[in-house]
């Protein structure tokens, strides 16, 4: 045992300790302790404000707050969803809301849209009228010219001259008849109003009777105010008879053309439909006398220059939703479509007139060939 070695504990931590000042590893050694009992300060400090039973351990409380920081987070993400589910909803009321005002617009017709529809109807119904008085005319006017049985001309020109005499005086008896004791002077509006061209062309619509008389007088006057007699009996069964009918009959064709017109214009001016309250208005803010009813030029110039004088229609069309507006382009469209279809049918009538004319033109400077003598050789 004496030959053991002796291990002194005390004087090796005293060693220990000596080198470690000297060295500086226990200054070391002294700030780890201290560092180490201000953190272990610390936490006690942090558990003992927190509490253990209080509110709870750290991990538990820390826990808890990540789970309320998440269930605020989907909070805010279940309010952004109602918003935008909001705003959603109400972009699609709003963009239903426009559609439904278009739908309206569209389907929902202006009140010029109805006044140019009906001033249609007046149209078409008085362009039937006419055509009627038209037609009623020359089924009088045609068997005068042609001197039928039953007419002035056909019993002489002696008989129709009276004729057409007896009715200038006793419709359109002028002062100077008067005077001269040959009728009794008519009213000063219808005194010589047969030879006056304001009897047909004056106004849009004739009004009454007496204007349409006047009308046709003074295209009878115009055109063929004393027929030629008629080709009677043997007047028409000799070979010159024949010949001289066939130019009756050629002269009949051109007076029926010519009196055709006539015919046409007083038809176009012959009342015969009731005009609407909106034509009618229109009348009175132009000034005009508003009749009893109207005719196929009178409505149809009513429906043409309401658009550029009516203030009604000008108000109307400023207040029109583009869906009318397009409406009343194709209305008017179809309005310039109609009168370039009248426009052609008076074409029509002045290109046959231009044939005749150049017909009758043709014929007048025609020189037939004559037959020249044949010289006879007589034998010597």
């Amino acid at each position: 045992m004496a030959q053991l070695a002796t291990i002194d504990v005390a004087s090796i931590a005293t060693e220990i300790k000596s080198l470690a000042q000297e060295t500086g590893i226990l200054d070391v050694l002294n700030a780890m302790n201290t560092v180490e009992n201000t953190v272990s300060s610390t936490m006690k400090s942090i558990n003992t404000a927190i509490g253990n039973t209080t509110y709870g351990d750290t991990n538990t409380l820390l826990r808890e707050g990540f789970t309320q920081e998440a269930n605020y987070a989907k909070g805010q993400v279940g309010a952004q969803e109602q918003i935008t589910d909001a705003s959603n909803t109400a972009m699609a009321r709003f963009q239903r809301d426009i559609r439904n005002s278009e739908i309206r617009d569209q389907q929902t017709p202006n009140v010029q849209n109805c006044t140019a529809l009906d001033s249609g109807q007046v149209v078409t119904a008085a362009a039937l009228q006419g055509w009627r008085t038209g037609q009623t005319i020359e089924s009088v006017m045609d068997p005068r010219g042609e001197a039928l049985a039953g007419t002035p001309a056909y019993y002489g020109t002696g008989q129709a001259m009276e004729a057409a005499g007896q009715v200038h005086l006793s419709r359109y008896c002028s002062s100077t008849d008067a005077a001269a004791g040959l009728c009794t002077e008519a009213a000063v509006a219808m005194q010589n109003a047969d030879q006056r061209a304001s009897s047909l062309f004056g106004t849009d619509n004739l009004i009454d009777q007496d204007g349409i008389n006047a009308a046709n007088d003074f295209g009878t006057n115009l055109i063929q105010p004393i027929v030629p007699a008629a080709l009677r009996m043997d007047q028409l069964t000799s070979i010159s008879g024949q010949d001289a009918a066939a130019h009756r009959r050629e002269y009949n064709a051109r007076m029926s053309l010519a009196r055709s017109v006539i015919d046409l214009a007083i038809g176009q001016q012959t009342p015969g439909v009731a005009l609407t309250v909106q034509q009618q208005q229109l009348l009175t803010n132009e000034g005009l006398p508003v009749p009893a009813s109207g005719s196929w030029l009178q409505a149809l110039s009513l429906e043409a220059t309401r658009r550029i004088s009516d203030v009604t229609w000008a108000a109307g069309l400023q207040a029109m939703p583009p869906a009318s507006v397009e409406r009343e382009i194709a209305t008017e469209l179809a309005l310039s479509n109609y009168l370039a279809m009248q426009n052609y049918r008076v074409t029509l009538l002045n290109a046959t007139i231009a044939a005749t004319q150049l017909s009758a033109t043709e014929e007048t400077s025609f020189r037939p060939a004559t037959a020249m003598p044949s010289p006879s050789m007589a034998a010597n």
